[in-house]
């Protein structure tokens, strides 16, 4: 019992690596950290902001009907870059999901993955999501382009980059909803 007291710390701190190195607990570890470092993405100031032109790209629906993204030109849209083995894109998913639940008649809601449809399909039904997810059929706007999953882009109505966001963020805070209704408000 002694040993336990006076250890208990390096016990605690392997335990942590234990879990980590095997796969089964790894991954909703990692889930959990990012969903409890997640906090509201920042606005990009409006001198730092670039402004989407190309719009040319063509994309397609898991069922494999085509979508063009200039559909979103002159409208609100979240862009989100992800994939189902990225544990800070699981993360973010339920913050979009109720995102989507209250603006997705509003805003245009872009959710992008290379994957395979069969294995988006099963991770959308199992975490019984309904936002819409889309597979790219060409190559993305260079604007647009990214490195890094997750990556969400924030665009105004007149093509604004308004939020560039590399990593798990809260987007269903308080303070992202307020920017989006005034994205919403404003005119093309």
């Amino acid at each position: 019992m002694k040993f336990l007291k006076s250890h208990w710390s390096n016990i605690v701190f392997l335990l942590i690596i234990l879990l980590l190195i095997i796969p089964q607990t790894r991954k909703p570890l990692q889930v959990g950290l990012n969903r409890l470092i997640s906090f509201s993405p920042s606005e990009v100031s409006e001198e730092n902001r670039n402004t989407l032109f190309d719009y040319n790209w063509q994309l397609k629906k898991i069922d494999g009907n085509p979508v063009n993204f200039k559909e979103a030109k002159g409208e609100v849209v979240i862009l989100n870059l992800w994939a189902t083995w990225c544990p800070p894109c699981i993360a973010e998913m339920p913050s979009f999901q109720s995102l989507y639940d209250d603006y997705g008649d509003r805003v245009n809601f872009y959710f992008v993955s290379a994957e395979e449809a069969d294995k988006l399909e099963k991770f959308l039904e199992k975490k019984e999501y309904t936002f819409p997810v889309l597979q790219p059929s060409s190559s993305i706007p260079e604007l647009l382009d990214s490195n890094s999953l997750p990556t969400t882009y924030v665009l105004s109505r007149k093509g604004e980059i308004v939020i560039e966001k590399t990593g798990a963020a809260d987007w269903n805070s308080s303070s992202f909803r307020k920017l989006l209704d005034e994205l919403l408000a404003e005119q093309p």
